[in-house]
């Protein structure tokens, strides 16, 4: 049995990753979207708020045709990946490229999937900002490249509540934390929280001060920049019909539920 988690013993991003990512069936879906929509295989990968470069390691893994630019402005997760998540991968590392950048700025080569997940994305708080961000995606792309992004919403995402995830056997438990939203400007600020059996707390581990954007609207802004094509993929339900089952279809109805995440998949 392995040592029990304490707040003073953990990595915050080890524990971001755990609760939070689901890299390989994220890949697999960026993957699977872009084959199905223009029929051949993707092979150059552009993650936006890349954070820890955990998709990018885990796209690379495909194959030694398969690269990726990863941006962010933080350098502290930028750094943390190098050593954590791209120092396993050996000479495939190699295939992953980092940029302290705004997400904003053009990529060197013309990516194929470029994505921007986790709501990253929502830290442009206005319209003409969020229009502006589209349109250099759209500009950025290769001619037949798609732009993936997720969102969440229903009405437990626009008000002030605390939600527990047990994570790994309850070893800790993940807390989301919507700590103040403002129902006139949509602006909110968010946390994530750690708490571990024996009591202690990683308290505000990740702190987000971000617009909360609806799904319709996005769909608007996409096209307005651009896009052709704007489809949603809506999460399907497990067996006893009250909790997501982490596959993604398309669609253009969805349930209004209390609480969702979807995607937006935007294509030249």
């Amino acid at each position: 049995m392995g040592k029990q988690l304490t707040a003073n013993s953990v990595d915050k991003y080890v524990l971001y990753q755990r609760a939070v990512q689901s890299a390989e069936p994220d890949v697999e879906f960026l993957f699977n979207t872009y084959r199905e929509i223009r029929g051949k295989e993707p092979r150059h990968f552009r993650e936006d708020f890349c954070g820890t470069c955990l998709l990018s390691a885990y796209w690379v893994k495909q194959g030694k045709d398969f690269t990726t630019e990863s941006y962010d402005i933080d350098p502290e997760p930028l750094a943390w990946g190098k050593e954590n998540n791209l120092k396993s991968l050996g000479k495939d590392a190699e295939r992953v490229v980092q940029y302290q950048e705004d997400a904003r700025n053009p990529s060197r080569k013309a990516p194929d999937v470029r994505c921007a997940q986790n709501f990253s994305y929502w830290v442009f708080k206005t319209r003409p900002e969020m229009l502006a961000y589209f349109k250099s995606v759209y500009e950025d792309l290769a001619d037949d490249g798609i732009f993936i992004c997720d969102l969440h919403g229903g009405p437990e995402s626009i008000q002030e509540l605390e939600e527990e995830t047990e994570v790994d056997d309850e070893s800790f438990t993940y807390v989301w934390d919507q700590d103040s939203i403002n129902p006139i400007t949509g602006e909110a600020r968010l946390h994530i929280h750690f708490r571990f059996p024996d009591g202690s707390e990683l308290k505000d581990a990740f702190t987000y001060e971000w617009r909360l954007w609806g799904l319709p609207e996005l769909k608007e802004v996409l096209e307005e920049a651009g896009f052709g094509q704007v489809d949603c993929y809506w999460e399907g339900t497990d067996e006893d019909g009250e909790s997501g089952n982490g596959e993604f279809t398309k669609s253009t109805e969805g349930e209004a539920c209390l609480s969702y995440v979807a995607y937006l998949v935007a294509a030249k």
